[in-house]
């Protein structure tokens, strides 16, 4: 059938299968492909005696049907043992129904220990257990699915039912948390509260009601929640005869009912009841930050105003206050880019590199014996965390997307960019402030190459008219703009873009219409495109490289700016430039205009001695201690297991040329099956080597003892020096160089 949800391939475990509700499920997800683990004590509804042939009974109805189906006789409070079965039979486990239930249904005063005790047991203990044992599997495989029976028993209260009901809503608490916990590994966890006939309800219902509420009608809800395609999660439903309604919790505005610097009391509880229980234009907290947000309101309003009643407005500005306090601090997708000499050179072609100036020919010929990538061309891997509507994911930031300006830019390199390859960026919203006439989103993202971070940027999203929140105003996080020395500036460069600049820069993955389509153009308010604005920054950073670094992008460190106004393609640029060390602080204009497009903007260069320790190099051009240590590298790699076990320690080494540290590498063979990578420790080493390129290869080659080496100066070493000892078996017995 086409369009129908398949599970081909996923296993199922349902507790509490033997019959009713759960032998729906199990009928339902076999149908569809699934292979089902069906979960039944085999007792009465409650809890009284055991047997298997409920469960073999539906497992036995599964093959006839052509499915796939083993059973399982455990208590579901012996979680491991119910999801062993699903390992041990089908190898994996991806979806979990925690189904299993019994009735103890006593009036409040006759409830014993005994009866309070095994719903528990049974419903809320038994779902965690079962949970938690599959919980590590779905994590490793980043997919699972999880239900929660609750019952409307616990959302509403039912008399005679204190401990049911008790367990009941307890469950739906443990799912509102697992949703939570889950996301991040793509695990997703939702609670339903059925209606339907079943072996509990035939005590509390009449026989022609059991029949006509069948489990047929609540299994279709069940299978979309656990679909791969089905992005709810930590939902709450109410299902029963063809009938599925989500519930929400609904608080009223409340008030506020005391002054500052005075005493609570509870008459003034009284005279503000009628207010404190006004559900009238009521709002619907689904976070606990978006729940206490307007407690910590409160606080303010009371410490800066005393006593105010919160109105609608305030009320509202708390759950927007609320609402971006829970986006802050959310990891967005990692996402990947991959690219070629063809993307370096389209870029540097859309920031205006030419051929007119030859020494932009290595930027824009792959065979040129220099070809490197603009440093600036760092922007746009990172950039592509927010394309495809990356910041629409984040929870609660629910803002006007057509309302977007691109603020502020910075970037900031740790070495070169590769020539080509692939990076992964992982970014962060780390805050979001409140500028009044709109919105400010702090997005930092970071590059890798493998586990290299190569790059770092920060992206300032301006969101016109969502201000006003009550939101802080700034945010140590920020990387901040800085303005120009008061003086002529030390040197000016000029670039006339083209007509087409817009068009050629946006082939470099930003494909906002705003810049090659007049009508979108001018619902923006723009008598025509507009160049991109991380457009003028690329012209910037090539002029400033240019002038200052003689076009070598391995001077380059770190770029800022702020957008200030539009650039129309064919308008010239203009960049004035101020040197104070290695820093250089410049501004773009419109030279045709005068107008000041990238204002309080710098670039931070590496200092020429830096540049000349890094580049110190054996004569084909590489440290000779590099090839070294990607031999020792191929080495662990293949007896990495053997040396953790006998070594255990991290060592840190610290290769020096002309006196200024060329390289860093990290030999880890405390953590895993041992690993050697570029870089300083992750953490801290447990013992760090300094010394010179040359002399280093003087120690590998047994030219030069180690012990003398140290005592002469020409080793320096912090830490566990006894740890030291240990490092003969990797440089002779396994690197064998």
């Amino acid at each position: 059938m086409e369009g129908q949800l398949r599970f081909d391939g996923r296993v199922v475990l349902v507790t509490g299968a033997g019959g009713g509700l759960g032998r729906a499920y199990a009928l339902a997800f076999a149908e569809r492909g699934a292979s089902v683990v069906v979960n039944d004590l085999g007792g009465d509804f409650k809890g009284v005696g055991r047997s298997s042939s409920a469960a073999d009974n539906v497992v036995e109805e599964i093959k006839k049907r052509g499915g796939k189906a083993v059973a399982n006789y455990d208590s579901v409070e012996a979680g491991e043992k119910v999801v062993k079965t699903a390992l041990d039979a089908f190898g994996k486990i991806d979806i979990v129904i925690n189904n299993a239930g019994i009735l103890r249904d006593r009036s409040f005063v006759r409830i014993s220990d005994e009866d309070w005790d095994i719903i528990h047991k049974v419903h809320l203990r038994g779902s965690f257990q079962v949970t938690r044992a599959a919980w590590d599997h779905m994590k490793k495989q980043k997919f699972g699915r999880i239900i929660m029976t609750s019952s409307a028993s616990g959302i509403y209260g039912n008399f005679g039912q204190a401990n049911y009901s008790a367990a009941k809503l307890g469950l739906a608490g443990l799912s509102n948390t697992l949703a939570i916990e889950g996301r991040k590994f793509n695990i997703h966890c939702n609670t339903i509260a059925p209606t339907a006939g079943s072996r509990m309800t035939e005590s509390v219902m009449p026989q022609d009601l059991v029949d006509a509420l069948k489990p047929d009608y609540v299994a279709p809800l069940v299978l979309w929640l656990c679909h791969e395609s089905c992005e709810e999660n930590g939902g709450l439903f109410e299902v029963g005869a063809g009938w599925i309604g989500k519930l929400r919790w609904e608080r009223t505005l409340g008030a506020i009912v005391r002054q500052k610097n005075q005493p609570m009391t509870p008459e003034a509880v009284k005279a503000n009841w009628r207010k404190i229980c006004d559900f009238e234009n009521a709002n619907h907290p689904q976070t606990i930050q978006e729940s206490t947000a307007s407690v910590i309101e409160v606080l303010n309003k009371i410490d800066s105003q005393g006593g105010v009643s919160m109105n609608h407005t305030s009320q509202a500005a708390s759950a927007t206050t609320a609402a971006f306090t829970t986006a802050i601090g959310y990891k967005l997708p990692p996402r990947t880019f991959s690219y070629t000499e063809l993307e370096a050179i389209m870029y540097a072609l859309g920031v205006g590199a030419s051929v007119k100036n030859p020494e932009n020919l290595k930027f824009v010929y792959e065979g040129n014996s220099d070809f490197s990538c603009l440093p600036t061309f760092g922007v746009i891997p990172a950039q592509k965390c927010m394309m495809d509507g990356g910041l629409s994911e984040v929870p609660g930031l629910t803002i006007d997307y057509t309302k977007v300006l691109h603020g502020e830019q910075y970037l900031e390199l740790y070495k070169p960019l590769p020539k080509t390859g692939q990076l992964t960026n992982e970014a962060i919203i780390v805050d979001i402030l409140d500028k009044g006439s709109g919105l400010v989103i702090l997005l930092d993202v970071y590059s890798y190459s493998g586990k290299e971070l190569i790059c770092f940027n920060q992206f300032t999203v301006f969101v016109v008219g969502s201000g006003g929140f009550g939101g802080k105003k700034t945010s140590d996080k920020a990387k901040v703009t800085v303005p120009p020395p008061k003086r002529p500036p030390d040197a000016i460069l000029t670039d006339t873009t083209s007509l087409n600049q817009a068009v050629l820069y946006r082939l470099s993955g930003d494909w906002n219409p705003l810049h090659i389509d007049p009508s979108f153009a001018s619902l923006g308010g723009f008598e025509k495109p507009i160049l991109h604005g991380l457009c003028s920054f690329g012209y910037a950073a090539r002029h400033i490289l240019q002038q200052f670094g003689n076009n070598d992008v391995s001077r380059f460190r770190a770029i800022k700016a702020r957008f200030a106004k539009p650039v129309y393609p064919g308008q010239t640029l203009l960049t004035e430039m101020w040197k104070e060390g290695n820093r250089i602080h410049f501004q773009t204009k419109v030279q045709e205009t005068g107008d000041i497009v990238l204002s309080n903007a710098y670039v931070d260069l590496v200092p020429t001695s830096d540049v000349l320790s890094t580049k110190v190099s054996s004569k084909d051009g590489t440290l000779q201690s590099t090839l070294v240590f990607e031999e020792i590298g191929r080495r662990i790699k293949d007896v990495g297991k053997e040396l953790v076990k006998k070594v255990n320690a991290v060592f840190q080494w610290n290769i020096t040329k002309h006196g200024q540290t060329a390289a860093q590498w990290t030999i880890d063979l405390k953590n895993g099956s041992g690993e050697l990578y570029q870089g300083p420790a992750r953490g801290s080493a447990d013992t760090s080597f300094t010394l010179s390129d040359e002399n280093f290869m003087e120690v590998v080659l047994g030219k030069l003892n180690p012990q003398k080496a140290f005592f002469s100066g020409k080793l320096q070493v912090k830490g566990n020096i006894m740890l030291s000892q240990k490092l003969e078996m990797i440089l002779k017995d396994h690197a064998k160089l």
